[in-house]
């Protein structure tokens, strides 16, 4: 259990790395999908806490609440969740890259990079949470 819950999270880890340095580059559309990606992936380490594999869907809406951490998020994180959210669908896909590219700049990036930090360090405090409450044999 614990080693699916380390691969998510590392996967998370690398994938925030990533958005940092296509800030660096200024590649605005793939910042905003690797930070799509770190917030995905950090919910999957949560869903993966059962043992089982996470189901294979992207959204981060159904993610939060298939985790249970959705009704733990305040106003805040789940107004992120829904901004970033289109951000994996539509950097992928040329008619929605022109219209996005517009939306992203420097400091949009930015912003995006320091809610994506903010929120997957919550997301790894709620799983440290959650193992602290279990009981040990």
């Amino acid at each position: 259990m614990a080693d699916y819950i380390e691969y998510w999270l590392g996967l998370a880890d690398y994938d925030l790395s990533v958005a940092k340095t296509m800030l660096k580059n200024k590649h605005w559309l793939y910042v905003g999908f690797m930070c799509h990606q770190v917030i995905e992936k950090a919910l999957k380490a949560v869903l993966s806490q059962d043992g089982n594999l996470p189901p294979k869907i992207h959204d981060l809406g159904k993610l939060a609440i298939r985790s249970e951490l959705m009704d733990n998020m305040n106003e805040g994180q789940r107004n992120f969740i829904a901004a970033l959210n289109p951000l994996n669908i539509e950097s992928r896909y040329p008619r929605y890259k022109d219209s996005l590219a517009q939306e992203l700049g420097s400091a949009v990036c930015k912003q995006l990079l320091k809610e994506t930090e903010e929120l997957l360090c919550w997301i790894k405090e709620q799983l440290s949470l959650q193992s602290s409450d279990t009981p040990s044999e």
